[in-house]
Order: structure tokens, then C-alpha cells, then sequence
């Protein structure tokens, strides 16, 4: 259920190999990491894996994908936290970000033209990153940032999302004015196909209010509480 995440723009290379690490330590699905640091994460990943299972060294290859031997997967975001970059710059982004070995990119929409009713140009900035991820079958997630938008606003990207038909939406930056609520959760789930997904991010620090977030609809969490939350 979990992306171990640290997006912190003060995150370094030893704290993203501990993510890392508690990642492999504990299962979780992905780290969900800075663009800079996918590279790297891929390697303490591998690292981390091959410590904790030093027989993989004499056997023959396990990868289960592109994060190495190691079956967690490294994520990372695009037109991230604000969302009001152009298409084209989030593009070049994600395109990097695959090349240098992510499995999944978190992309943000473009608020501003949500806001101002540019409702082609919304998607044609989720389906053209959409269309990139899918060319190398790596997954797209797109960030609504709901605390920053109306209900009629959240459903009418819900639409749009599951006509494109992404692999998952998700809430949340965590760096806007609030994160995850069931509420939001719960009105996407109602408005999405059981195919699209929904990862629920933001101020997710305990147990009961991730299992809220599950029960209203949630297939994925994003969040740096993840030890705190399984213990």
C-alpha cells in the first residue's frame, strides 16, 4: 500500500539510502523520491536488497523490474509541488526520469489552468505525459492537489482522467495548504472506473487515519510516516 516518500528539497543522498533501506527492510512498495536522486535510489535499493539477501549474489537474476533485484520501485514527480509549468518542460522531465530508471512518475496538473477553464489544455498535459509513461508501460500518477480545488473541480479531473485512462490519481503534494481527506477520497473513488487507481498523500501520520483513507477508497499511500504507521 505504502510509497516510503521523502521530497523534501533539503532531502540528501544519505537520507534517501536510509529510505531506501526501511523500503527494503519492510516492504513497501516504492520510495517515492526527489528527480535528482532516482539514480541513486536504484543503487541503494540494490544495495539494500543484496544485504538483506546476500544469496541473491550466487543466484541468477531476480529482477522483477527496473529497480534491480529489488521488487520496490522507485517513483518520482514532475511539475512538482506547484503544477504550473508547461507541458512541454514536464515532459522533458518525465522523460528524463524514466531514462535515468524511475518506474512511476507523480505528475501535478496545471492548477492555474484548472482555475482559469482551460480544461483542453489540462488534458492535453495528462495525456501527453500519460502517453510518454506508457510508451516504456511505467506508470503515471496525477496529482490533483484537492485542497486547492472544488468538488465540481475534483470530479470534472476525475472524468477527464478516466477517459485518458491513467493508472492513478492521487490528492495530494503534501507541501499545499492541507493533504489528504477521506472526504476528497471518497468523491474520487465515486467518480473514477475501479480501474483507475487512487493514491492518497499528504499528512498521513498515523495508523487509524490510513486505514480511513483505505477504507474510503485509497489503493496506495504516500507518505514519510511509514514506519510510524505500520508499528
Amino acid at each position: 500500500y505504502i510509497d516510503h516518500t521523502l521530497l523534501k528539497p533539503e532531502s540528501t543522498a544519505e537520507q534517501i539510502e536510509k529510505l531506501c533501506k526501511e523500503a527494503i527492510q519492510y516492504g513497501f512498495f516504492a520510495v517515492c523520491v526527489p528527480p535528482y536522486f532516482v539514480k541513486q535510489a536504484k543503487h541503494f535499493l540494490e544495495k539494500a536488497y543484496m544485504e538483506n539477501n546476500p544469496s541473491a549474489l550466487r543466484a541468477p537474476s531476480l529482477n522483477q523490474g527496473r529497480s534491480g533485484a529489488s521488487e520496490v520501485k522507485v517513483a518520482t514527480v514532475a511539475g512538482f509541488p506547484l503544477g504550473y509549468s508547461t507541458t512541454e518542460v514536464k515532459a522533458a522531465e518525465t522523460e528524463k526520469a524514466l531514462a535515468d530508471g524511475a518506474d512511476e512518475v507523480d505528475m501535478v496538473i496545471n492548477i492555474a489552468a484548472v482555475k482559469s477553464g482551460d480544461w483542453d489544455y489540462v488534458r492535453n498535459d495528462i495525456e501527453t505525459l500519460f502517453h510518454i509513461c506508457h510508451r516504456q508501460k511505467m506508470l503515471l500518477k496525477v496529482i490533483f492537489e484537492t485542497a486547492l480545488l472544488t468538488d465540481e473541480e475534483i470530479v470534472k479531473l476525475c472524468r477527464i482522467c478516466a477517459e485518458i485512462k491513467v493508472d492513478f490519481v492521487k490528492t495530494s503534494t503534501g507541501f499545499s495548504t492541507a493533504g489528504a481527506t477521506v472526504h476528497h477520497v471518497e468523491l474520487m473513488r465515486k467518480n473514477l472506473p475501479d480501474d483507475v487507481k487512487i493514491k492518497a498523500a499528504g499528512g498521513i501520520k498515523n495508523k487509524a487515519f490510513a486505514e480511513e483513507l483505505i477504507a474510503a477508497g485509497a489503493d496506495r499511500l504516500g507518505t514519510s510516516s511509514s514506519i510510524q504507521i505500520i508499528s
